[in-house]
């Protein structure tokens, strides 16, 4: 019975803002122009990662695998999410959305470990430099990228598999932009408790735990920062973490506003608050990866230099 159900739903149609069209318009503009700063901004993070030698290190190397992620992520879902702009057939096929719900599960919680990684280099660098080749050397960085990837990974299958095999008796509207993963389980006509608690768990893992390792990381920085003695060298060695706290801050700040948020309890505003929480998870998807190279290059005098050092090659060479 569970398979005939699950086989009738062959597609999810996602409502988006199908009820403001007017606000429509302005996103798709909004949208697509971010969509190319994404696209742009993380692409020249990667290429000056990978050509200039100076930026061949651990915190070069997380940054173009921050950089890769915020592509991939917003390639799963934004091209059809400004499809759907075009269009009046706003719909997904099934095993679509569970490729997009798996991308979007795995970018996330990579994302997490990633900065979590890059919190414990800056750590090294500050509390321990006499001692940060050897720590955090290749054979150290590069094997700690690559489990970020294989856990966010494997968790996102695990995830997405619990979810897609749950019965749909026919009720497919999304309401959301995207397939989220939560907004798919309250269209399942079954229970969904081993697929709370398997998130539960999940997100304990990779939201709570990264979030206090970097929190710790970040009390032993300041507290070695306090005890240099000259204004400048304290000012020099806030610098070369300011940036990565500034996207730890937007990132997980986003997250704690999408969820922790109060509910309104007046049915009469559970329509605007609906579309609140699509734009704040718009935000989520679309303005953080944006605002990642941008914050990493303007904040940056290595990556300023490589990037100009590339085009001035280029030029020359042309």
């Amino acid at each position: 019975m569970g398979k005939s159900n699950q086989s009738s739903v062959t597609e999810f149609v996602l409502l988006g803002l199908s009820g403001y069209p007017e606000l429509e318009a302005i996103y798709f503009v909004l949208v697509l122009c971010m969509y190319v700063v994404i696209l742009l901004g993380n692409g020249v993070i990667i290429i000056v990662s990978v050509y200039d030698s100076h930026l061949h290190t651990p915190m070069y190397f997380f940054l173009s695998n921050l950089s890769f992620l915020d592509i991939c992520y917003t390639s799963s879902s934004i091209p059809l999410f400004l499809s759907s702009f075009l269009t009046s057939k706003k719909t997904i096929s099934f095993s679509g959305c569970g490729v997009q719900m798996f991308l979007s599960f795995a970018m996330g919680a990579i994302e997490c470990v990633l900065l979590s990684m890059m919190a414990f280099d800056r750590y090294v660098a500050i509390c321990n430099p006499l001692r940060y080749p050897i720590i955090m050397s290749k054979a150290s960085y590069v094997p700690m990228a690559a489990g970020s990837w294989i856990a966010g990974g494997i968790n996102s299958v695990l995830q997405t598999s619990l979810a897609m095999r749950l019965p749909f008796c026919g009720d497919n509207v999304i309401n959301h932009f995207t397939c989220e993963i939560l907004a798919v389980l309250k269209l399942a006509c079954a229970d969904i408790s081993i697929n709370i608690i398997s998130m539960v768990i999940a997100n304990m893992i990779f939201l709570v735990v990264p979030v206090l390792f970097i929190f710790v990381s970040y009390v032993f920085i300041l507290s070695t920062i306090l005890r240099i003695p000259s204004s400048e060298g304290r000012r020099k060695a806030f610098s070369t973490c300011s940036a990565h706290l500034t996207v730890v801050i937007i990132f997980y700040g986003t997250i704690l506003f999408m969820y922790a948020k109060p509910k309104s309890k007046d049915s009469s505003g559970m329509d605007k608050e609906q579309v609140t929480d699509k734009i704040i998870s718009l935000f989520y998807g679309v303005v953080t990866p944006m605002l990642n190279p941008l914050i990493y290059s303007l904040r940056n005098k290595d990556v300023k230099a490589a990037v100009k050092n590339i085009l001035c090659r280029k030029l020359f060479l042309a």
